[in-house]
């Protein structure tokens, strides 16, 4: 079937983000001739007859109380500036995958495709110059690029099949240079000693060269988002400048060396670092009798403590679940993305503990969004893009979801301008009667639950653990997932039923380094074939499937029977 072309539009007393876009562009871009500003969403569908065509109009795609639609071509003035703005290959489309949904319910045809994207139209008198100011402004290259206006001949791809992963021809014998240029050129969040210390491990353990997808699932492991190095290095000397706050920080030091004394002895080899800091007042509490409650266990993707709760039936014991999540990278680089996931990644840990999340709390740190566009860092986008991006992302996440939030508060420093500050923190609970803690057993089964694996999400951990330079808002697209806050909606709905969370043995979710470390972790050793896991596309070679994260997917062990 032929490719038709779908234009949707806010008629004028609705096109609320057309007019935020036009002061927008005046404000920031400084846009003197500027007179008006149109937004479309275009849809291109293939798979559909003229029947279904005509009937998906007003169910799928356009609202007829708010909306005119066209098809092929739609109305404008000769002298209007045009130009598109669609997602990169590989980036998740949540617009046309709910559309696809929709359109296979409503026509009951399986082989649809549809592919997304914005079309801008600026009305009045703007200059080459400006123009292209303000194609820089909209699209952010990380994710994003500019559609051609020329309507496809076809949506379906066609996917060359990957090629074997190579391994590493000489990585045992070559020298410091040589693997410090190796980890520059692969963008690896490995130090040099972390690559001498596999170097050491390949040529004398395994009597061999690594292969790509190793030395990458060992960066993954090894990043300091997975392993925690800036926060596990010993502090041999610690000492506090002179300020107003030096009492109050003398006396947490020594709070925390009284601590140490008591839980550890003199003796203790443990050192100090800043992880032993922000986990000894737990360690010290339960010393003290006051954490009795605390629900310990393998699985340890949220802090999970017993509580009585009264119900119409009398009192239970459930879990209740705390979590914190940091994006700060991530919506440094693609705000929207960024914040959503933020939510989600929160969200993923209790749930993963079979907790269905209730409550959320968002605190951020933005430069001045005021700052003049003509002042931001090179290789970083506007303060004002990030703030407002991020801030929608994080709503659109939970309001899909159907999560409330109630605080939310931004803070404004210009020290925040080096790098964004984006936490999300949630709170959720469980029957402890639908929760089983067991390791898994020879003959138990790993089950795939939730969305596909696909080429956003991968090296979210190592890039958000690597130091960046202006060169980084251009190559770090695949590092920022794409959340699919309706698929983990479902993951909550199934895990909310008892009989479907009393099958679980154990649980890890796809959070930083994707099967690799979901399932990875799930037992001392296991055989993982990456042949049988679901794909959004085909084309994935075996090391993009092995570390591709998601808010959206669990690895559930069973039971064979």
């Amino acid at each position: 079937m032929q490719v038709k072309r779908i234009f949707v539009e806010k008629r004028h007393e609705h096109a609320a983000e057309a007019r935020s876009l036009f002061s927008d562009l005046k404000d920031s871009l400084h846009l003197n001739g500027l007179r008006r500003v149109r937004v479309l969403n275009r849809y291109d569908v293939q798979g559909l007859d003229a029947a279904q065509l005509n009937d998906s109009l007003t169910t799928v795609f356009a609202e007829p109380m708010v909306d005119d639609w066209y098809l092929e071509e739609f109305p404008k003035q000769p002298s209007d500036r045009v130009f598109g703005v669609e997602y990169l290959p590989g980036q998740y489309d949540q617009r046309a995958d709910s559309a696809v949904q929709c359109l296979k319910v409503a026509s009951r045809a399986e082989t649809i495709r549809v592919r997304c994207g914005k079309v801008y139209v600026l009305g009045g008198e703007i200059s080459d110059v400006e123009f292209s100011r303000v194609k820089a402004y909209l699209i952010n290259t990380v994710d994003q690029r500019e559609a051609s206006l020329e309507k496809p001949e076809t949506l379906l791809e066609s996917f060359t099949p990957p090629p074997p992963v190579p391994f590493v021809d000489g990585f045992i014998d070559i020298d410091k240079a040589a693997l410090e240029a190796m980890r520059k050129d692969w963008g690896l969040a490995m130090s040099l000693e972390d690559m001498l210390f596999a170097q050491d491990y390949f040529k004398n353990r395994e009597n061999r060269n690594p292969s790509e997808t190793e030395i990458r699932i060992l960066d993954t492991y090894w990043s300091d988002h997975c392993r925690h190095t800036t926060f596990n290095t010993e502090l041999t000397n610690i000492e506090i400048e002179e300020g107003p706050y030096k009492p109050a920080l003398g006396n947490a030091l020594k709070a925390y060396r009284d601590m140490r004394e008591m839980l550890y002895g003199s003796r203790s080899r443990r050192p100090p670092c800043l992880m032993d800091m922000a986990t000894i007042g737990a360690r010290w509490a339960r010393k003290k009798g006051w954490l009795n409650n605390l629900e310990e266990s393998e699985e340890n993707n949220a802090c999970s403590v017993v509580i009585e709760v009264s119900t119409s039936t009398g009192p239970e014991e459930w879990l209740l679940m705390f979590k914190n999540e940091t994006h700060n990278h991530p919506t440094e680089i693609e705000p929207f993305g960024g914040a959503a996931t933020c939510l989600g990644g929160a969200i993923r840990d209790p749930l993963s503990g079979r907790a269905y999340v209730y409550h959320a709390m968002r605190i951020s740190g933005s430069a001045d969004p005021r700052t003049p566009l003509e002042e931001t860092l090179s290789g970083k986008l506007p303060q004002r893009k990030i703030t407002k991006e991020a801030a929608r992302g994080f709503s659109s996440y939970g309001n899909q979801i159907g999560l409330a939030t109630g605080y939310v508060q931004e803070h404004y420093h210009p020290g925040f301008a080096a790098k964004r500050m984006e936490v999300g923190a949630v709170i959720g609970a469980a029957p402890r009667a639908h929760v089983r803690r067991e390791s898994p057993a020879p003959g138990d089964v790993v089950i795939l639950v939730g969305g596909r694996t696909g080429r956003d999400g991968i090296g979210g951990a190592t890039g958000s653990s690597k130091e960046h330079d202006v060169a980084s808002i251009d190559t770090c697209g695949a590092e920022v997932q794409k959340g699919n806050a309706p698929e983990e909606h479902k993951i909550q709905r199934l895990f909310r039923k008892p009989e479907a969370a009393s099958l679980i043995k154990k649980c890890n979710d796809f959070g930083a380094g994707g099967v690799s470390v979901a399932i990875g972790e799930l037992a001392a050793g296991l055989a993982i074939d990456l042949h049988l896991v679901p794909r959004k596309y085909e084309g994935l070679n075996s090391t993009e499937i092995a570390i591709s994260e998601s808010q959206e997917r669990m690895a559930v062990v069973l039971a064979p029977e």
